[in-house]
């Protein structure tokens, strides 16, 4: 099994009470429209997707709930169970907004079910591997992506003092973003926005999550109705150590 870290939060002798004194004196990545939270080095689920691939109304009403349901913890709980209640508020929201990505399969841009386009973004994604991040999987949909990585090893220190500065993954997915943007519009023949601006990520806490979460990306295209087996989908990959192929 290869090494992963989980990040500040799991670290070996702290107890409940530390980690969630750790995620107090992190500062919270700026808020936009889906929430951020990157300490330096830890493992990451992230998601991103094709511009355009939500219909806005349902994309309001996303956010509208996730607000709510936010502000209503906020108002509830304090210190430590607020934390608690708000990483857990996440994770479920994500699922709701992760669902209407597959359901709307039909209705928005399928550009990553090109298959030059799919092996452009996987390339793209491999070869980020041992410098940016240690890639662990992903699967590449036909509107979305979802990418599991180890930041650990290898951070890289942004060379600017903007706003992602103390955020090596922010700046990474900027690039990783921008070069797969260039690459497939190029490959398509179009121009203009390729992904959403914004993407999800969320901080791997143990190895009982990274086992769901990596569940979850690889059962992906299998719940969306894509393929019967996740072995079928041609865009999914995950690392040998994981020992699914044994």
């Amino acid at each position: 099994m290869t090494e992963i870290n989980f990040g500040q939060r799991a670290g070996v002798g702290c107890g409940r009470r530390n980690k969630f004194r750790e995620r107090e004196k992190m500062k919270e990545f700026y808020w936009k429209s889906l929430p951020h939270w990157i300490p330096p080095e830890a493992t990451f689920f992230v998601t991103f997707r094709l511009a355009n691939s939500l219909p806005a109304a349902i994309l309001t009403e996303l956010m509208k709930e996730r607000e709510k349901e936010r502000n209503l913890v906020l108002k509830r709980f304090t210190g430590e169970k607020q934390q608690s209640e708000l990483y857990e508020m996440q994770k479920k929201w994500f699922a709701r907004f992760d669902a209407w990505l597959d359901r709307c399969l039909t209705e928005s841009p399928r550009w990553l079910a090109h298959p030059e386009v799919a092996c452009i973004i996987a390339r793209e994604i491999h070869a980020f591997d041992g410098e940016y991040y240690k890639l662990l999987a992903y699967t590449i949909m036909p509107n979305h992506i979802h990418l599991l990585v180890n930041s650990l090893p290898l951070a890289v220190s942004p060379q600017h003092r903007g706003t992602t500065a103390p955020y090596p993954l922010a700046d990474t997915l900027k690039r990783l973003k921008g070069r797969t943007a260039r690459y497939a519009n190029q490959a398509l023949g179009r121009s203009g926005a390729f992904w959403q601006h914004e993407s999800y990520d969320h901080v791997v806490r143990d190895a009982a999550e990274l086992e769901r979460i990596l569940c979850y990306i690889l059962a992906n295209p299998v719940n969306a109705g894509l393929v019967s087996h996740w072995g079928e989908w041609p865009h999914t990959f995950v690392i040998d150590e994981f020992g699914l192929f044994s």
